[in-house]
Formats: structure tokens, sequence, C-alpha cells
């Protein structure tokens, strides 16, 4: 997005001097319509143009979903032109998005069950966008996904790689080092002015949206991490107490750390799940660096990183063995089952198995327990009637 560089963590002027960077700043944060297919089809020229003067293009994330929209043809092209402008109308994903969870989820079934079957209900945007697919081709969206994995070289992720000989490289650090370092960016952000920043986008845009009670934080700019934490501050702001005002600002930091730790641990699995455990010929090797000891950097990232891609560059294996990760044969990803204590349909053994560990799951086990065994005791005494005798000691049963 064009400005807001703070809120988005763009790469540094200084750092961007260092080599040549593409795509950064072009998009109007008040478009709320750019999509993954909008970038892939800006991101594709360019990396051939890179290739085009005997460079090597880096991609780097970010956001795992668009990266694989440029690793593999994934992605399914409707009859909307993409664009960085406006869009006159409406979006029709926007548009099904508005309606019921659960009438979407019908509206699926009926049109393409076997994708209403791989996708929760609750997922409202990935239901709508298989809708919106079959409203756009006519074409059932599960169809198009097998189409392309069967097409030669393709696989679990989609069809055949783009890039044959790709590699990723995945620096990850110890989740308390990397909790740490995410909590202390955070505080340099807002050293750095992330409120002047956010009030000033706040002035221009936000204003009218809250005053017509508009607010969207589901499309575009207000997707990023760091918008919806500071809404009730920036609101309220000039309207209350400085102490409430006070509150309000810490009330927001603490939401942001919390908003970016759980983000980096979505993305770790994300890496975990897409590209270490699924196998097959279209995965390219993933190479883990530790960036735990920032001290270290040199010996533990850049040096191996370096060798890694001068061995990609001359066709020769290179000296580190890339990750893996056991399969689960057995393991089903689109098994169904309802918790009826928790009122939820959950998809997946791995997802079933998380959830009966879960907080909320054991709280509702516990709670039905305890109102098994005052059932119990409340019928423990029967006499010659048959009839249930109470307890006289307190004159009640805790049932």
């Amino acid at each position: 997005y064009k400005g807001l560089d703070i809120i988005t963590n763009k790469v540094s002027p200084q750092e961007q001097r260092l080599c040549r960077h593409h795509m950064i700043s072009f998009v109007d944060p008040l478009v709320s319509n750019y999509t993954v297919v909008d970038f892939r089809d800006k991101a594709v020229p360019l990396i051939s143009y890179i290739f085009a003067r005997d460079k090597i293009p880096i991609v780097v994330g970010g956001t795992n979903y668009y990266i694989e929209s440029l690793l593999w043809k994934v992605l399914i092209n409707t009859k909307e032109k993409p664009s960085t402008a406006p869009r006159p109308g409406s979006d029709r994903k926007v548009e099904l998005e508005q309606l019921d969870g659960a009438e979407l989820h019908r509206r699926l079934s009926q049109v393409d069950p076997e994708m209403a079957a791989k996708l929760h209900p609750h997922d409202k945007r990935k239901v709508a966008r298989s809708l919106q697919v079959f409203e756009e081709t006519g074409i059932p969206h599960s169809e198009i996904l097998h189409q392309q994995q069967e097409e030669e070289g393709g696989g679990p992720l989609g069809g055949p790689l783009k890039y044959p000989h790709s590699c990723i490289l995945w620096l990850h650090a110890d989740q308390a080092a990397l909790d740490a370092r995410l909590e202390q960016r955070v505080d340099d952000m807002v050293a750095a002015g992330l409120l002047e920043e956010l009030r000033d986008f706040h002035r221009r845009y936000n204003q009218q949206k809250v005053a017509e009670n508009r607010q969207d934080y589901q499309h575009g700019i207000f997707q990023s991490i760091g918008f919806k934490e500071f809404h009730e501050y920036l609101v309220s702001e000039g309207n209350c107490s400085p102490e409430t005002s006070a509150l309000l600002l810490e009330k927001g930091i603490q939401a942001l750390k919390q908003v970016t730790k759980r983000y980096a641990r979505r993305q770790n699995k994300w890496v975990r799940n897409r590209f270490l455990k699924r196998p097959g010929p279209n995965v390219p090797p993933v190479y883990g660096l530790e960036v735990s000891d920032l001290q270290r950097w040199e010996e533990d990232v850049l040096k191996p990183a370096l060798e890694i891609v001068e061995s990609f560059i001359q066709g020769r294996e290179p000296p580190a063995e890339p990750l893996r990760m056991e399969q689960d044969e057995k393991e089903n990803k689109r098994s169904h089952r309802v918790c009826e204590l928790c009122d939820r349909l959950i998809i997946g053994d791995r997802e079933w198995a998380a959830h009966t560990r879960s907080k909320s799951h054991l709280h509702h086990l516990k709670k039905r327990r305890k109102l098994e065994a005052a059932s119990g005791h409340a019928g423990g005494t029967v006499g010659d009637s048959g009839d249930a005798e109470t307890s006289d000691k307190d004159g009640s049963l805790p049932l």
C-alpha cells in the first residue's frame, strides 16, 4: 500500500538502496478489492523481467498465501479483470459474504458438494469464494482444482511448479526469542510514529466511515494488523478524559503485541502444513535457518543461505539438508465431527485432537461431569416407594 510505512512494516529506504525492490507502495490503501490474483498478475511479469536480466528474483514474505500464488498454478481467474483502481459496482464475493454462513454453505452444497464438504460453514470467505468461482465460470471450484492437480507435475498443492528450480529459506526462531522480538518491534513502531500515521489516515478516511457506522475490517488495508487494535483509541481521542485515553492506548498496544505474536504462530504453522507435510515432486525444498540469536546472524543465517543459493545456481547439491516431517498416512484432513458439548463442527483429525485438548472443550466437559455427579447424588437413596429421598442437611441439592 502507498504510505502507511510503519503499520505495514515496510523495508526501510536505507535497505532499499542496497538492492532493487519491487511492488512496494503501489496500491491505493482505499482500494478494498485488490486480490491475490491481482498480485500474481503483476508479480509474474516482474519475475520474468528479472530473469531476462540474468538476475535471481527473491520473493520475501510475509503472507505465505501470496507466495504460493507465485510458486504454483493454484489460482482461478474469474470474469473480473484485475486492477489497482476501485472497480465500479460491487464485488460479488463481498456481496456473498454479507449472507448468513449457513445459507452460504447450503448454496455451495447444492452446486459443489465436494468443496462444501471440505469447508467449514463458519469460513464465510472461502465458502463465498467457491460460490463466486462457480457463478462466474459455470464450473464447480472442486473440479477446477482437480484439473490443476492432474496436470503434469501437479500435486496436492495444485498445478505444477512455475519455477522448477526454486528453494525456500525459512527463517525461524525459538518461540520465546521470537515473542520478545515481536513485542520490541511493536514498541519500536510506536516510537517511530505509528500513532501519528494512524491518526493521519483516520482523519483522511476513517472518520466518515465511523460517522456512518460503516467500519469494515475484513477487506483491503483494514485487514492489516494494527488498524482495529487502535480503533477504539482513535475514535474516542479528544472525547474522553486523558486517563481513559491513556488506558485505551495501552490496551491497543498490548492487543497489537498479542495479535502480532498470534499471526507469527499461524505463519509457522502454515509453513509446516503446506510446505513440509505435503509430499510430492511439486514442493520445493525448504531449508531452515535459525535466527534466535541475532549475534550469530553471519554464522547461522547469512553464510548457510549463501551456500544454499550458490549450490542451486551452480546446479549442485547444497551442503545443508532440506527439512522433512514425517507423514501420518492414516490422518484424515477432511473428517467431520460434531462436538455436542461445544456445539461445534470440527473438520480434520488433527483439528479434532486439538479441540478435545482445548480450554473451552475441557471447561464444558468439566461442567457436564459436575451436573452428572449432582444428578446421580440427587437420586442417591431410593425408598420402598421408589421415590428419591432428599438430604435434609442443608435443605438443597446442587441440581
